[in-house]
């Protein structure tokens, strides 16, 4: 599964959820690609106020901080 990560520079909540999705039991299996909100006006205004932000590229579904390793997992699947 593909999932855009939309971060921050210097954000410490980013690294939290980054931590938080290496635990997930499906971590192996995801192809994740990080944005920095700050290199695109579009995502800046998107999720400045947001991020850490996961979407699926499958669906387009977005799950934002704060959640859980439980929420994760059922928004992975």
């Amino acid at each position: 599964m593909k999932i855009a990560f939309f971060t921050g520079p210097h954000c410490c909540l980013c690294d939290d959820a980054d931590a938080l999705l290496r635990q997930s039991s499906v971590y192996e299996q995801l192809q994740i690609t990080k944005h920095n909100i700050r290199d695109n006006t579009e995502h800046y205004h998107l999720y400045a106020v947001r991020i850490p932000v996961l979407k699926r590229e499958d669906n387009g579904a977005e799950l934002g901080w704060p959640f859980t390793l439980d929420e994760l997992e059922l928004f992975l699947k």
